[in-house]
């Protein structure tokens, strides 16, 4: 348990899934994996490549449908059919293939199948677009997550850098996720600055009590910013560590199996 945030671990999980299992024809995707995520933790999901760990978020997030186990959200069972279920439920994902129209402006990625009609007839009847007030809304989603290099909303996402891309997808996913936000791989791409601030994004959203799954290959970044640590190997759960109890090495070594957890 990470020290000092005992009274997160006190409570009931946000997300939960118990023996999750799923199957392509011969391929065991998931082989009765469990996942606890907590009220304002950063849950690092690590695993080498074919362990499961993008299958699992898809189970989480409507992507894919179990053959079998359960999916809690504050303690409640939920089926999520389709990703739209998850996002109306709370829960925003940002694949590592970013889901960034480049040639519309940052306002428009921000509220992109969300957008937002004028109020009265204006909207309702001639259903015209509140473009001054989504990109009022825009700046305000990327202000409070301290993006100081983003400051035009009209400025069309293919004019930014990786790192501000991948920006514009986490504000996007920390206006409209209200209970929880899966980032998969979100520094694979990017320089040492950019992860830097990325990561530091991650934290804020953490600190705005936001509870977190952070999917990384890369292992420093996921002891720098994860309160708890659950490992895929094989298609299932080989444990679950923290930063605090055990090195990187001792992580990488439970993820290949070169060493097992009692």
């Amino acid at each position: 348990m990470p020290a000092g945030k005992e009274h997160i671990y006190s409570q009931q999980p946000v997300l939960q899934a118990r023996g999750l299992v799923i199957t392509f024809g011969r391929v065991v995707g998931l082989n009765g994996v469990d996942l606890d995520l907590y009220p304002g933790e950063i849950l690092a999901v690590i695993g080498d490549n074919g362990a499961g760990k993008s299958t699992l978020i898809k189970c989480l997030t409507g992507a894919f449908v179990p053959d079998s186990g359960e999916v809690r959200l504050n303690g409640q069972p939920v089926a999520f059919r389709k990703p739209q279920d998850a996002r109306e439920a709370g829960i925003e994902t940002v694949y590592q293939q970013l889901a960034v129209i480049p040639a519309l402006d940052i306002a428009s990625n921000l509220y992109l199948a969300r957008e937002e009609r004028r109020k009265g007839p204006l909207g309702s009847v001639l259903r015209m677009l509140d473009k001054k007030g989504m990109e009022r809304r825009a700046g305000k989603s990327v202000q409070d997550l301290g993006i100081q290099t983003i400051q035009n909303m009209n400025q069309a996402v293919e004019t930014l850098s990786g790192g501000q891309r991948q920006a514009v997808a986490v504000a996007r996913a920390a206006a409209f996720g209200s209970k929880v936000v899966i980032l998969d791989e979100p520094t694979a791409a990017l320089g040492v600055k950019e992860s830097g601030m990325v990561l530091d994004m991650i934290k804020q959203l953490r600190d705005r009590g936001l509870s977190i799954i952070f999917i990384s290959h890369n292992m420093p970044h996921v002891w720098e910013v994860a309160d708890r640590i659950h490992v895929q190997r094989l298609g299932g759960r080989a444990g679950v560590i923290t930063p605090s109890t055990h090195e990187m090495g001792e992580g990488v070594a439970i993820m290949t199996g070169a060493k097992t957890l009692d």
